[in-house]
């Protein structure tokens, strides 16, 4: 075979590896929950800038981003669903929340958190964002000043914003179910029975995102909540091929993300604009998050900026945007670790061998 034969099968071999990382899925979302879900992350920041109280709005604008776990079902099991998420929702920020105080004590919250997230939303089989979005609410509880005189004040606000996003869900669902007719009552899938594994699985993913959340401390990083949620995110993956694909998906997505978070910062939005840009980053992640993950990437990054850190004055938008870079690839470095773990033959192997005995 020649040199230039070679070549062209290598070069053949290696576009079929990175071909699914450019590829868009089919799975498209009705135009409906789209701009309710939008909106649902923005109503709370549209009435903080009019009440001249944005950054603490960001709060409520968290809990709205329950809705994303709204699901195709019938209308009282969806909205069953939903609740469940807010009361966890809830349970994953104030835990934060009331054990900021001490950071090493807060690592351990964190993993114990990520523990009981990723089993109960493996046996209850809840499709992405799964366990995701618990573990933001959980990490940026990390971010505020502790006090505890304001934690259930701030998870009141939370609540808020979570109960607004389901009441959106109900009066979308009634007009989906009742007046559209555009509804396919999809069945939830049945619960995984298979505790053994499930244990093993979580507390392999809680201890590599807890474990990152302890080495960003350790680190002395400014913010440490990066990390872990980065590494969450990468370890999602069901394969690792999936996880690799995320990898980096986050890392290019994240980068470019983070030069639009430093225009829109550099450009000092008021809380009207930034209400504004909430909703269309809102609208763009979700129309792109279950086509290709990366694109999703790029506006999701810019909208965790201004969630986590818009309260932050005094620093150079720059260096601000350069440290929470370096904190997303260490996350994703970690992620991809882990990952590496759980889908590793020998550990594959292992857990057979544990459900084997039941």
């Amino acid at each position: 075979m020649s040199n230039t034969s070679v070549s062209l099968t290598l070069r053949l071999r290696l576009w079929k590896k990175i071909k699914p990382l450019f590829e868009l899925s089919d799975h498209k979302r009705p135009l409906g929950f789209l701009a309710v879900s939008a909106f649902s992350v923005t109503l709370p920041a549209l009435v903080g800038a009019w009440l001249d109280q944005f950054s603490t709005a960001i709060l409520a604008c968290m809990g709205g981003l329950v809705i994303l776990y709204m699901r195709q079902t019938n209308l009282s099991r969806r909205m069953m669903i939903l609740a469940t998420c807010a009361f966890g929702f809830a349970l994953s920020f104030a835990l934060g929340v009331l054990t900021s105080f001490d950071q090493y004590l807060s690592a351990a919250t964190l993993t114990l958190t990520v523990f009981l997230v990723t089993a109960i939303c493996r046996f209850y089989a809840l499709p992405p964002p799964g366990m995701l979005f618990f573990i933001v609410v959980a990490c940026l509880a990390r971010t505020l000043p502790f006090d505890l005189s304001l934690a259930a004040e701030r998870t009141g606000i939370l609540m808020f914003g979570a109960m607004s996003a389901c009441l959106l869900a109900l009066i979308y669902s009634i007009y989906q179910v009742y007046i559209s007719k555009d509804y396919i009552n999809r069945p939830t899938e049945e619960v995984d029975n298979n505790i053994v594994a499930i244990t093993i699985e979580s507390l392999v993913i809680s201890l590599f995102v807890g474990g990152g959340y302890l080495l960003a401390i350790m680190a002395d990083l400014d913010n440490p909540y990066w990390v872990p949620i980065s590494t969450a995110a990468i370890m999602q993956g069901a394969t690792f091929r999936a996880v690799w694909h995320r990898n980096v998906h986050r890392i290019i997505g994240t980068t470019i993300g983070m030069g639009i978070a430093w225009v829109i910062f550099s450009l000092a939005p008021g809380p009207w604009e930034l209400a504004l840009l909430i909703f269309v980053l809102s609208f763009f992640i979700e129309i792109l998050i279950t086509r290709n993950y990366g694109l999703a990437v790029l506006f999701i990054t810019p909208l965790t900026v201004i969630f986590a850190d818009i309260t932050i004055t005094g620093t150079d938008t720059g260096q601000l945007m350069l440290s929470r870079l370096l904190d997303i690839i260490l996350g994703c470095f970690i992620g991809l670790v882990g990952g590496w773990v759980i889908h590793h033959p020998q550990f594959v192997r292992l857990v057979n061998k544990q459900l084997s005995k039941q």
